[in-house]
């Protein structure tokens, strides 16, 4: 989901821990009264967040979100994020490193890439009861002298169960997803080359289908065609770069993959309506 060599300012599992172990694949934190992330960053973890009460909000990836009570947000390894939390904040807060959540992934049951259009849940009672035990029977664990990590895990896979349960259950678009694999590696295909490769054909090959049957497959499922995704990919990486990194846009042209700073120009302002060097002076 995300590049190593992105000059985004990047945080790891590690930074957030405030004991002598460096090694946990696990952090819980208590978020009780006001907080603000103001310079918008990217984790190598992922992060969920169980809010009881909130106002204020929480963007990733440039999609504003408006906080309440009985939510859960999910963040996950590559995301931009930044948050505003008024005094009655009260939520409770898991990082999750790369490698249990690559781990957990099967668990998740649908693609990521449906998940990250709903990346903020709101809760029944019964669900947010659901996952609050969960969370707090892992904080209560973490409290242990002797930390047990295999029933912590095992308590992280239920919530992961849980939040694929609660999707399912809130959303009517996942049977797309789950019947159709071959939109799913597209979404995948499309993370890993969206820099070097942006044409159909290209993806199309790689499924072994036409273009054609893939433009067709992609309106069906997604409402978008195969095209859109790509430049939505690439759309969003150069927002992240234009708004995060130090690079110049001389050089996010290059990174992208484009002919020359007209032609990105071009391409950012169709999608925007403004040209780079105002969206990255925007506040």
């Amino acid at each position: 989901m995300d590049h190593p060599n992105d000059n985004f300012p990047i945080f790891d599992l590690q930074k957030f821990h405030e004991g002598n172990i460096t090694d946990r694949d696990l952090l819980f934190h208590e978020l009780i009264g006001s907080r603000e992330i103001s310079e918008p960053h990217k984790h190598d973890f992922f992060m969920l967040l169980l809010f009881q009460e909130s106002e204020g909000t929480h963007t990733i990836d440039f999609d504003h979100f408006v906080l309440n009570k009985n939510q859960l947000h999910l963040v996950f390894p590559g995301q931009v994020h930044q948050w505003q939390m008024d005094d009655s904040t009260n939520a409770l807060q898991l990082m999750i490193s790369r490698n249990w959540f690559e781990t957990l992934i099967p668990a998740l049951r649908f693609p990521i890439s449906y998940y990250l259009k709903h990346l903020v849940i709101d809760l029944s009672e019964v669900n947010f009861q659901s996952l609050l035990i969960e969370f707090k029977e892992i904080a209560g664990n973490l409290r242990d002298e002797t930390i047990l990590w295999e029933l912590v895990y095992a308590r992280v896979k239920v919530i992961t169960l849980l939040i694929s349960k609660i999707v399912q259950d809130n959303f009517d678009d996942y049977e797309a997803y789950q019947n159709n694999p071959i939109i799913a590696k597209f979404v995948q295909l499309i993370d890993e080359w969206y820099k070097s490769e942006k044409s159909v054909a290209f993806y199309a090959e790689r499924l072994n289908i036409s273009a054609n049957y893939l433009n067709v497959l992609s309106n069906r499922v997604l409402q978008k065609s195969a095209s859109f995704l790509i430049q939505e990919r690439i759309l969003l990486e150069a927002k992240r770069l234009l708004k995060i990194s130090d690079k110049t846009i001389k050089a996010i042209v290059f990174d992208l993959g484009f002919y020359d700073n007209a032609s990105f120009s071009k391409f950012f302002k169709s999608h925007t309506n403004m040209t780079p060097s105002q969206f990255k002076e925007q506040p």
